[in-house]
C-alpha cells in the first residue's frame, strides 16, 4: 500500500482500514505463536501499513490544529 493511495482516502476509510490491519496483525501473532504461519513477511508489511495511516492521520489532525490557530 503506497501513502500516495491512503492521502486520497477519507478519515473514516482511514480508520476503517486501519481496524482491518490491527485485527489481521493480531491473527499473525497467533499464526506466528503457533507456527503455522506461512509468510512471515506479511506481518512486516501489516506492521508498517499500519505506521503509514497512523502517521497520515496524525499529519491531518496536526495541519487542522495549525488551521484553527
Amino acid at each position: 500500500m503506497k501513502a500516495s493511495d491512503l492521502r486520497t482516502k477519507s478519515d473514516d476509510e482511514l480508520k476503517g482500514e486501519l481496524l482491518g490491519l490491527r485485527k489481521e496483525a493480531f491473527n499473525l501473532r497467533f499464526q506466528a505463536a503457533s507456527g503455522q504461519l506461512e509468510n512471515t513477511a506479511r506481518k512486516r508489511h501489516v506492521r508498517r501499513d499500519i505506521a503509514r495511516i497512523k502517521t497520515i492521520l496524525r499529519q491531518r489532525t496536526a495541519a487542522a490544529q495549525a488551521g484553527k490557530e
